[in-house]
């Protein structure tokens, strides 16, 4: 084992693209020394050395045997979907949870819930002059619907309860959450969806999520609602969506993720007259705030203590 004055180094292995090696080097070094860990951080490190990996799944890492000591996987990214199930992965995964990154999510929902509630784009598209005063309810009388209940949902249910909306929640399981009227289970997921104005969709992508917005959950909304889609975009059947835009249905879709991104020139999206796209901006994991999470989960590590958000293999995130 490499020492640094006498004292034991861990090895880190950063992997992921060279891009975001450059964003992330400093800000992690930053970290560990203010941790008090004596690190070998690197993109290149033999495989039986390293106590642990950052991983971004753009790294094209995607055998973990050779890793015999590695202590866990820390993933870089709030998403684990790509790397949950790959079967060579016998070590402990976290998931990215950090205050700018949660920040970040509040600041885009709120922001278009915001939007869609007020009928911004009602007036912001309008091709000639008119005269036509609408004058939107209050908070307190639109429904908004969060799926997804876990720290970025939560967080955006508090939010938007504190702006005064009525705001429902679904998770697998129903959680307490000040403000909000939390649902669980497959009934609980009808009771939230029906009669919803806005959705927000911040859902895990698991088998059970996938497409989990489909003609038969669309229908259960309200005539004219808004769809927000900042969560994954398989969560989301694009025909059906599609089809609920095409006849009124749905009024507007805000979308951040896509089930092929970058987002495909030729898809309806783009033309659809009732579509935003945003091109997957709606959070981003940041260095600074990340890199203390990391360097907090190594110290962990290293002192025997349990590690922070750590991943449910069973449940998939």
């Amino acid at each position: 084992m490499s020492t640094d004055h006498g004292r034991p180094m861990t090895n880190v292995l950063f992997a992921a693209p060279v891009s975001v090696w450059e964003a992330y080097e400093a800000p992690l070094r930053d970290a560990f020394a203010q941790k008090g860990l004596s690190v070998n951080l690197a993109t290149d490190l033999p495989p039986e050395m390293v106590d642990y990996i950052i991983y971004a799944p753009q790294s094209g890492l995607r055998d973990f045997r050779p890793f015999t000591r590695a202590k866990a996987v820390l993933n870089l990214w709030a998403g684990v979907e790509t790397i949950v199930g790959n079967e060579t992965l016998t070590q402990p995964l976290t998931r990215m949870v950090d205050e700018g990154l949660t920040q970040g999510m509040v600041e885009y929902v709120t922001g278009h819930v915001l939007r869609h509630h007020l009928g911004m784009d009602i007036d912001l598209l309008r091709d000639t002059p008119s005269w036509e005063p609408r004058v939107p309810p209050l908070a307190s009388e639109r429904k908004v619907t969060i799926l997804g209940l876990g720290i970025l949902g939560a967080a955006c249910a508090t939010a938007l309860s504190n702006l005064g909306f009525a705001v429902s929640g679904w998770a697998r399981r129903a959680k307490s959450i000040e403000g909000v009227q939390s649902y669980g289970g497959e009934a609980g997921l009808v009771d939230a969806l029906h009669g919803a104005e806005i959705v927000v969709l911040l859902l895990p992508l698991t088998d059970d999520t996938h497409h989990l917005v489909d003609s038969r959950t669309l229908a259960l909304l309200a005539p004219g609602a808004f769809v927000i889609n900042p969560g994954r975009g398989p969560l989301i059947d694009d025909q059906s969506l599609l089809e609920a835009l095409d006849t009124g249905h749905v009024a507007h879709a805000t979308l951040d993720v896509f089930a092929t991104e970058p987002l495909p020139a030729d898809h309806p999206y783009w033309a659809h007259p009732r579509v935003t796209v945003t091109p997957h901006i709606a959070s981003h994991t940041r260095p600074k705030t990340s890199a203390n999470v990391i360097a907090e989960n190594i110290r962990r590590g290293e002192a025997g203590e349990p590690l922070l958000h750590l991943v449910d293999r069973g449940a998939g995130y």
